[in-house]
């Protein structure tokens, strides 16, 4: 079996930095940035570090070739040449899922059959048989085509990254896990700064803080695809779970604040704080924003607040805007951080951002605007160590 491999990490548009910084602070050499990807190398244990610790990529691949193919004969004749029985054992199932961007073939369901028959067509030659029964693992395989350049990639992950297992709940328009975690190291937060949501909903932004803080591998209670493949030895994964489970610090010390004007989402935001093993890190209240003060002189308040799809709640979610300006001018030490897919928020808000990133949460865009306050001074070794 190969021991090293081309590890593709998939990232929202707008956080590819994000999940480079992560990708090379696991260790990882050989890393290119492209739109939407992450390209490392990797060996069969970073595969699955990559999995339980990446907090912010969508998904982990391996990337099983690439080649230029204008035409269904090209297209078939790649996916032909790679060792597919390399991957794949005779019981597997191995669904095959396209995506065809600026490309001569688009037709997504030709690329999904032609490249199906081609692998069948290469595991025929190596377990003798016409049919394939696929009762066995998930091998997915996915087909991208970019401008007539075809990527194979097998994915390691399974379901995307962003279910962590614990918000099995959420309320109506949820922040990906994914992006949460994003926002919280685009803010460059630390354990040392107090943090506020005021319109915290089920809680994402500040369990991913939490877990963050805590050096929680954010994968550390799910299941993966790859953990089942016969060439993935059980012990790597034993091995890596029990070092992600020991990299924890059980001590930590910050302060997490969520309020929320709906006591039905401050019920959720802590039962996924419970789920996911960061409750007592987090301290959740029913409280309007309009009420938002605080005894500390410096913080971030990082936020998602609604942005009214319909008319009617526009109105209404720029009127919250306001109230926002606000309240958090009168915390002007502080440091201020909002996603919101609503173009005009800044006009409503009643301040111009310091710095304003255009990301994408699912196929909505979105803006993170950033209001930067003066530099939290940083705590003392021996205060932190005293606590």
């Amino acid at each position: 079996m190969i021991k090293r491999f081309r590890v593709q990490a998939t990232a929202a548009f707008g956080i590819e930095s994000v999940v480079a910084d992560e990708v090379k602070a696991l260790g990882f050499d050989q890393v290119t940035v492209e739109n939407g990807r992450v390209e490392y190398d990797a060996d069969l244990s970073g595969i699955v570090r990559s999995n339980l610790w990446l907090r912010s990529a969508d998904r982990v691949y391996i990337k099983l070739a690439e080649f230029k193919a204008d035409t269904f004969e090209a297209l078939f004749q790649g996916v032909r040449r790679i060792d597919w029985a390399a991957y794949i054992p005779q019981e597997g199932t191995f669904p095959v899922n396209a995506k065809s961007v600026k490309s001569t073939l688009f037709s997504l369901s030709d690329i999904q059959s032609i490249s199906k028959k081609a692998i069948v067509e290469k595991l025929k030659e190596t377990y003798a048989t016409e049919w394939f029964k696929e009762t066995g693992p998930r091998y997915s395989i996915l087909i991208s085509i970019l401008k007539d350049q075809v990527l194979v990639l097998l994915d390691t992950s399974g379901d995307g990254l962003h279910k962590r297992g614990y918000r099995e709940k959420g309320n109506e328009a949820p922040l990906k896990e994914t992006l949460a975690a994003a926002l919280v190291q685009i803010s460059r937060w630390k354990s040392f700064i107090p943090m506020i949501d005021p319109l915290c909903g089920s809680g994402t932004l500040l369990i991913e803080a939490a877990m963050i803080g805590r050096n929680q591998a954010p994968g550390l209670n799910r299941q993966f695809d790859s953990e089942h493949w016969n060439w993935m030895p059980a012990s790597v994964w034993d091995f890596e779970r029990n070092s992600a489970r020991n990299a924890i610090v059980e001590d930590a010390s910050f302060k997490l604040e969520g309020y929320d004007l709906d006591p039905r989402s401050i019920r959720i935001a802590r039962e996924n704080a419970e789920k996911a093993g960061v409750a007592d890190f987090i301290h959740f209240q029913v409280r309007d924003v309009a009420d938002l003060s605080s005894r500390d002189k410096y913080g971030y308040i990082l936020t998602n607040p609604p942005y009214g799809e319909r008319l009617s709640d526009l109105r209404e979610a720029e009127k919250l805007y306001g109230v926002m300006g606000d309240r958090f001018g009168r915390l002007d030490t502080w440091s201020w951080y909002v996603i919101t897919a609503h173009e005009g928020f800044e006009a409503s808000f009643g301040k111009k951002a310091t710095k304003n990133r255009k990301l994408y949460n699912g196929r909505i865009k979105c803006y993170f605007y950033q209001y930067f306050g003066p530099r939290p001074p940083r705590r003392p070794k021996e205060e932190i160590e005293n606590d």
